[in-house]
Formats: C-alpha cells, structure tokens, sequence
C-alpha cells in the first residue's frame, strides 16, 4: 500500500497537538474519516438533502434511491443473503440492544440461559443482563486465560438445553484477541443455539463474510470503520429477523394505524422507526466503497506488519507488561509501564502529540480479571506508520524517566 497517498486522504491527520505531529493510536475507540467520507456527507446536506420512503418529490426520490443502495453495497461487503437483512441502526450498541430486546420479550423465560465472554466490552454485557433481569434468565459466562483467550472447554460445557442464545465479540477491544468464532457458532449451532457476534473491532481490520460465519446476528458501527459516527448496522438472519418483535414504535415501522391496531411494516423498515441518519448511511457506504478499493487483504497484512513491529519495539521497555498476548490478534497492544498510572503514561504522550486510550476501555471485568486499574491501549489503523510507532517508543521512555 501507498501509506503516504492514503494519508493524505485523512484531513485530520495533519495537525500538530501541544506543538508535536499528531500521532493517532485511538482507532480502536474510533477511526478517522477519509476526504470522501466528508465530502459524501456535506455533499448531501449541501445538494440532496430530503426525508426518505415518504415522498414523491424528486429530492425525496433521490434520497430514497441513495439509501437504499446503501444498503445494498452493506449486504454485499458483508455477502448477506437479502439486502432487507441489513437494519441501519445507531451503532453497535443500539443493534445489541435491539436483538436483546426482542429476546427478553418473546424468548428468554426463567431459568434459561444466556452465554457472553469474560472478553465482552459493556455494550454486550450490559444489554443481557438487563434482559436477564427481565426475564428471570440466568447470564453464563466464558472465562479468559491470562493470554486472553477464552477457555474453549469451559464454554462447550457451558452449552445446555437452557442455553437461548450466545452473544459474544469477533475481536477483543480491549486485547485485541481474534476470537474463534467460527467453533463457537459450529458448537451452538449443534445444540440448536442461535449466536450474535459484535463485530465492532472486525469489520475495520479484516472481510466479515455473515453466511461463512453463519451467525445469526451481526452488529457493527460505522465510525470504527471509517465512517460517521451515529450510524451502524445489524445484521440478522431473515428467520430471525421475522421472528422478532419491533424495538421501537414510530413512524416507517409501520403498514398501517387505527387506535384499535397497528400492522407493522415488512423487512427491513419494521426496525427502522423514525427518521433516520440519512447522512450517516451515505457516509457509511462510501466509507465501505473506500477501504474495498484499498483491499481487506492488503490491510490486514499491513496492519499485522505494524502490531508486530508495534510489539517488538514495546517488549524492549523495561517494566512494560503486554496484557492480550494471544497468537491470534488484531492491531492493538494493551500495557502498562510497571507502577505508573495508565492515566499518568496517557497525559504525558498527549503532550508530545501521541493519541492513546486509557482506562478500562468499557471491559471492566478484564481488568478485574488481571487485577489492574485500566491499560494504556495503542490501536493501529492502516495510515499509521512504523515511525510513529517509534515516537511512540521514544514518548514511553520519557515518561518512565520523568516517573524515575
């Protein structure tokens, strides 16, 4: 890849903070926006702007037309069956949220269970435990190794006739962890278990293919893979999609209403109340038709390049420990410098110009897990360069000598 033409695509990129070059290792919280991706979203507010599906004007028209292609170019990144499988939602954590809903509704009773991971950010934790308490269910979970993988035996035995449904990450945020989703599906799937995998971490860094998978449900968010933010996609099984009820009443949702009785509309407008974030899903497609013409493959094998250069270069700090050392793993590296506070290492790099998460980064029970208060994360994208990562070496020997 040309990684000094792609980053020109990135206005935010070339900026100085506290007088440094920007250095932005935040992407696994949220990536940057590409040229197109603005220009398609003032574009519309600029020239195109009109609600959709309502009206016969010709703005509305068009506006309709471009969102449902939208859809369209979703259903075929992700090689979904129907385009009336994609649902347009807020983010990960609204489709979540949807699927939650309906199950705690219509099939979750007492005593029946549900499977999340030790791995899970709060967004697919939360949202069943909430169901749970709803219902009368029982939250089951899969325990991590001190690698951060889950303990695979653990959750075969887990599998019961009680087990409802298993929602779980395709890729860690936290660590980084590439999960093997793939024996998760195929386990519940022989007992009969539908699974939901949030792929918020995923579709940045690799091709989802949703009937390889074979999941049932499939939630991400546009501004992880370089679009707006405010918009994002559940994916579900038509089947599934039919049997669920509608989480939101409104306007679009709807075939028809007398106050005696509504009759919901078909797929996919039954999830999809209310005006939606037009400009978003325009955004969100060109976003898409982006990183297609750069090529997953070509991604993921430069982003690997970065993680394990990223990795080598931090193993040589002494004191710094690495929390996610699986063989599997997207571009993040998770560490702590050895009796400094993450939220210390972070403030003294944003000073030199250098973008990290700090905190628990919404997986409070990892950190329960290995005893620790949070991590500094550094998370990679494909315009990031192996020389910031060098600056990111440099910044981290700073802070240890000024904590020295």
């Amino acid at each position: 890849m040309n990684i000094e033409q792609i980053r020109k695509d990135f206005p935010v990129l070339h900026q100085e903070v506290n007088g440094k070059p920007l250095v932005y290792f935040d992407n696994a919280a949220s990536t940057q926006k590409p040229k197109v991706v603005i220009d398609r979203v003032a574009d519309y507010y600029s020239n195109e702007h009109s609600n959709i599906h309502r009206g016969v004007h010709s703005l509305s028209a068009a506006a309709t037309e471009e969102y449902e292609l939208a859809r369209k170019t979703v259903q075929s990144h992700l090689n979904a069956s129907y385009d009336h499988e994609i649902i347009f939602t807020k983010g990960t954590t609204d489709g979540i949220n949807l699927v939650a809903n309906g199950f705690s509704r219509d099939f979750l009773t007492a005593g029946d269970e549900v499977i999340v991971s030790e791995l899970e950010h709060h967004s697919n934790i939360v949202p069943w435990q909430m169901a749970c308490e709803q219902s009368g269910a029982i939250l089951k979970v899969i325990p991590i190794t001190n690698s951060g993988e889950w303990e695979m035996e653990t959750f075969h035995s887990l599998l019961s006739d009680r087990t409802k449904l298993v929602a779980v990450n395709h890729i860690s945020n936290a660590l980084g962890t590439i999960n093997p989703v793939q024996e998760v599906i195929a386990a519940a799937h022989s007992k009969g278990i539908p699974v939901l995998l949030d792929g918020a971490q995923a579709v940045p860094h690799m091709a989802v293919d949703v009937q390889r998978l074979d999941c049932e449900f499939y939630a991400f968010s546009g501004h992880k893979l370089f679009g707006p933010t405010g918009i994002g996609v559940l994916y579900g099984k038509e089947e599934w999609l039919n049997k669920l009820r509608p989480y939101q009443g409104g306007g679009d949702m709807i075939k028809s209403v007398s106050f005696e009785k509504t009759t919901y509309n078909e797929l996919p407008f039954k999830f999809e109340a209310g005006t939606p974030n037009i400009a978003g899903v325009l955004g969100l497609k060109s976003a898409i038709d982006y990183a297609n013409q750069i090529g997953f493959d070509a991604i993921a094998d430069y982003e690997q390049e970065l993680l394990e250069y990223g990795t080598e270069k931090l193993s040589q700090i002494e004191g710094l420990t690495i929390y996610g050392t699986s063989k599997h793993k997207a571009s993040v590296i998770s560490f702590l410098l050895n009796g400094i506070h993450p939220y210390d290492t972070g403030t003294i790099l944003d000073k030199l110009g250098i973008a990290v998460r700090t905190g628990h980064h919404c997986t409070e029970p990892i950190m329960t897990k290995f005893g620790i208060p949070g991590t500094v994360r550094a998370s990679f994208a494909f315009y990031n360069t192996k020389e910031e990562i060098d600056a990111l070496y440099e910044g981290l020997l700073r802070v240890k000598k000024m904590f020295n």
